[in-house]
């Protein structure tokens, strides 16, 4: 169980699913490396460096757990820090084609780095960052969606 696996994502922001998967990925591989992509042509809500925050505050504690951030590809990322084992997130079928794309493309590219699919838990599945941000809009109660750091930090920056 000493094998570091990457864990990459936009993370904007961090919800109970991600820290679910996260939580899967640990008790497999031991080490995981949370990657917080930097992506410049994505619009984000948070900053990079807010986001590395919260992934810090929402997962600490959490042995095993390491959050960094990335510019580039994942594959580049990866051979950096020594490891051929990203961890991608499936929460809906709908999920599954773009992730297919993904890997499929990481795969052409570099095709000793292998991709693992990890589902959280049902309760948590339909969430997404997306439509979290859309129902926090409204003031809706989202505790039961993100960690209270995160539910802080979104409310906050929705006043703005």
């Amino acid at each position: 169980m000493g094998k570091v696996a990457i864990y990459p994502g936009s993370f904007d922001p961090v919800t109970y699913g991600h820290l679910d998967v996260l939580k899967r990925a640990v008790a497999i591989f031991g080490n995981v490396i949370i990657a917080v992509a930097n992506n410049a042509s994505k619009k984000y809500m948070f900053t990079l460096e807010e986001r590395v925050a919260l992934l810090k505050e929402a997962s600490a504690g959490m042995k095993g757990v390491r959050v960094e951030s990335f510019d580039g590809l994942v594959i580049d990322f990866a051979r950096q820090k020594k490891t051929n084992v990203l961890i991608r997130g499936l929460r809906m079928t709908s999920d599954f084609e773009y992730e297919f794309q993904i890997t499929l493309t990481n795969r052409r590219l570099a095709e000793d780095i292998e991709t693992v699919f990890l589902m959280p838990s049902e309760k948590h599945s339909f969430v997404s960052s997306s439509l979290l941000k859309e129902i926090a809009k409204y003031d809706a109660d989202i505790s039961s969606f993100v960690p209270k750091c995160v539910a802080k930090s979104l409310r906050a920056r929705l006043r703005k």
